[in-house]
């Protein structure tokens, strides 16, 4: 595979990596197992149980196991068709599926305050409505 096709699958290849890796460490759907599995890190006697469950609530972590099974079900590799490649491949997808997932959590963020913002404005609309005497 040449290298320009490589670098194009990495960057494709990133994406469902980030989008399952965030959806499962931070939406909605799965809160009730996240939640199960942040209480289990913090309260399980063994490290490595512990550590077990810290994996899937932390959305680098577990970037790392997605990325793992994207391999095995794809055959992705990066400048090296043997071990090398797929081990460079790996920690390459991880890294881009990461800003992937930085990028996504900023414009949340960004996304949630304009909300926050245009919400105190309706509800001060309101106030002014509602203490403005009618004529």
């Amino acid at each position: 595979m040449d290298m320009n096709r490589q670098v194009l699958d990495l960057f494709l290849l990133a994406l469902p990596i980030a989008c399952i890796a965030w959806t499962v460490t931070h939406e909605e759907v799965f809160r009730e197992p996240r939640d199960y599995c942040v209480k289990k890190s913090k309260t399980c006697k063994r490290l490595l149980e512990r550590k077990f469950f810290y994996l899937f609530t932390c959305e680098y972590c577990f970037s790392h196991y997605v990325t793992m099974a994207m391999l095995a079900i794809t055959g992705y590799h990066l400048l090296f068709t043997d071990w090398r490649g797929y081990l460079l491949g790996g920690f390459a997808l991880v890294w881009i599926a990461n800003i992937y997932m930085s990028i996504f959590g900023l414009v949340r963020v960004g996304l949630k305050k304009e909300k926050m913002v245009a919400d105190i404005k309706e509800v001060e609309l309101k106030e002014v409505k509602a203490d403005t005497p009618e004529k």
